[in-house]
């Protein structure tokens, strides 16, 4: 009797389990380089949200799989159980090739310097973001980034070079030039590091977050105490993470 309890418990679990939606394969091609990418749209709104997900060093690639391993199903779990109309985008950064381009120690918060313009992969990820936007006829107020790693990074350098179109960042793990923080003032970020993170130090979150508020930004910083490099599965897997950047409204 309770196996059978325990199987028919289960069985009521499993349909009320969310399963996100299919995410479509494509590839943005430009000048001999491939961008592949992922996208979808939740919901039926008329004017629905974006997101940019960018993923970390690890998933780069060219099987348009890997940048779905963290954290875009959380997001789109949110999505469904919220029933919020929003379109995700989920690009795959090429192997040695960086979402943001930073000169000198990414290890050492003081010593980046963010080029001039973006990174060839930033670049092609403007532009696949440009043209789903257009054609979903996205709320030009409300479209945000958010990146784990790499992606923190490129977080911070996507807000950087277009200070005047995203709503909200939320960059994960991850650090950037701070001697942008002026122009981003006036995008809202909360940004999440651990700790006891050996691959990119707490301190370039910190020195962001600093350089931010600095400059008039509104920051909130959350540190995971002992907690290393992945700081982003209980930063995605929180509602409230979620429930934050869609409360965002660019003016």
């Amino acid at each position: 009797m309770t196996r059978i309890l325990a199987v028919l418990i289960a069985s009521i679990a499993a349909s009320m389990a969310v399963t996100p939606p299919e995410m479509k394969a494509e590839v943005h091609e430009k000048r001999g380089k491939s961008l592949p990418y992922r996208w979808t749209k939740t919901g039926d709104s008329e004017k629905p949200a974006l997101v940019l997900f960018l993923h970390g060093a690890g998933e780069r690639g060219d099987n348009n799989k890997s940048q779905l391993v963290h954290g875009v199903k959380d997001l789109l779990k949110w999505l469904e159980i919220n029933k919020e109309s929003a379109v995700v985008v989920a690009p795959q950064c090429n192997r040695g090739t960086w979402w943001a381009d930073l000169s000198g120690n990414f290890k050492d918060p003081k010593d980046g310097t963010l080029s001039k313009n973006p990174s060839d992969m930033l670049s092609m990820v403007f532009e696949v973001v440009d043209k789903l936007a257009k054609k979903h006829k996205v709320d030009p107020n409300r479209i945000y980034v958010t990146g784990l790693s790499m992606g923190g990074f490129g977080t911070f350098g996507s807000v950087a070079h277009r200070p005047d179109f995203f709503a909200a960042a939320m960059p994960v793990c991850g650090g950037g030039d701070a001697k942008t923080a002026p122009r981003m003032a006036k995008v809202p970020f909360w940004v999440f590091h651990g700790d006891a993170d050996k691959v990119v130090p707490v301190a370039c979150s910190r020195v962001m977050a600093k350089a931010l508020k600095d400059a008039g930004a509104e920051v909130k910083l959350t540190e995971y105490a002992g907690v290393g490099h992945d700081s982003w599965t209980q930063t995605y897997r929180s509602p409230q993470t979620w429930k934050w950047l869609f409360s965002q409204k660019r003016n």
